[in-house]
């Protein structure tokens, strides 16, 4: 982060966690024992999954907009370019404090996120690409009276995100690792905000589609890198063509980072719904992916939290989920010779 750029600290994700809480759920932390024993370590889950809209990403939008509530400055209306969580979340927020809220999105919404979106009060302005969807809500948010809610680039958004991660790191006694997906980095960077204030031993480790590949070119080559086409890949919560300035200055802060095939992220969505009970979305299921490269190599016994940062998932992208069983073939680093299911 550069000196111009704003700072998210501690406080701000605390004082962000009493801002929001009468209106978010306290989602669970989850394990699955048959998980434990495969990994030779305890797996915990923090079930964003179970989250109002389906996702984390309604404490950053719920964040943005009760602290302007506080400052008495809330907009006549908020605007959002997504079509996805964001989406859901933005229109949920605003209905919430009586805003009306405007989303801009591609026609290549999937059915079920435009008509969840529209039912939590949104108007839904759908356009032939992304490109164009963003040139709209741009020129909308040229009204003094219209407020755009980015999706990750903001503090308040990322302050909102790491919430989640303070409500699990609160319940956990002793830590080692923390996970979470990257898409533009806004949950990751809470995350590790939070870990660093409550966890300070702990390591703090990010993923992202190897199809969707910018953050980690960013790291590599230490500046910004934006992708030249839309990237295609199973995990849609994280085809971001690029992570944002602030985001980007916590993501440097990293213990690790991991890049996860189309074919892995196939493979532990299947394997976290048939283990957990959850429908979860292969966004937050390749978290996994770097969470048994990481168990592979470290002494076994210790504890690990992964943020399943939601469950909205189309059946377009379940089919091909599906197109191969991979409970046939199970996750096992260590497992007792009397281990069965």
């Amino acid at each position: 982060m550069t000196e111009n750029t704003p700072s998210v600290e501690f406080a701000d994700v605390e004082a962000a966690a009493a801002r929001i809480q009468a209106h978010v759920k306290h989602t669970p932390l989850l394990e699955s024992h048959l998980l434990n024993s495969w990994m030779g370590h305890r797996i915990l889950f923090k079930a964003e999954c179970l989250q109002t809209v389906g996702a984390f990403k309604l404490r950053g939008a719920i964040n943005v907009l009760a602290k302007l509530k506080e400052q008495d400055q809330l907009p006549h209306a908020v605007v959002a370019n997504s079509s996805g969580n964001h989406a859901q979340a933005v229109a949920y927020a605003a209905t919430l404090f009586g805003i009306k809220a405007t989303i801009f999105a591609s026609e290549t919404i999937s059915p079920v996120k435009a008509a969840a979106t529209q039912s939590y009060g949104a108007e839904l302005k759908l356009y032939p690409t992304r490109l164009e969807a963003d040139a709209a809500v741009a020129h909308a948010a040229e009204d003094p009276d219209t407020l755009w809610v980015p999706p990750f680039n903001h503090p308040d958004i990322i302050a909102g995100q790491g919430t989640a991660a303070l409500e699990a790191l609160n319940e956990i006694d002793h830590l080692d690792a923390v996970f979470a997906p990257c898409g533009g980095g806004g949950l990751l960077s809470g995350t590790l905000i939070a870990t660093q204030a409550l966890h300070p031993n702990a390591g703090v480790y990010g993923a992202e589609p190897a199809a969707a590949n910018d953050a980690s070119m960013s790291l590599q080559r230490g500046e910004i890198v934006a992708l030249e086409h839309p990237p295609q890949t199973l995990a849609d919560g994280a085809a971001t063509p690029s992570v944002g300035d602030i985001t980007f200055g916590f993501l440097q802060q990293l213990t690790d980072f991991y890049e996860v095939d189309e074919l892995q992220i196939a493979y532990w969505t299947q394997w976290l719904q048939h283990l957990l009970k959850l429908h979860v979305e292969p966004t937050c299921a390749m978290s996994m992916a770097a969470v048994a490269s990481w168990a592979a190599n470290t002494e076994p016994g210790k504890t690990a939290l992964v943020m399943l940062s939601g469950g909205n998932i189309s059946q377009a992208t379940m089919s091909k989920i599906w197109e191969r069983d991979f409970l046939l073939q199970p996750p096992i680093l260590t497992l007792d010779d009397n281990e069965e299911e």
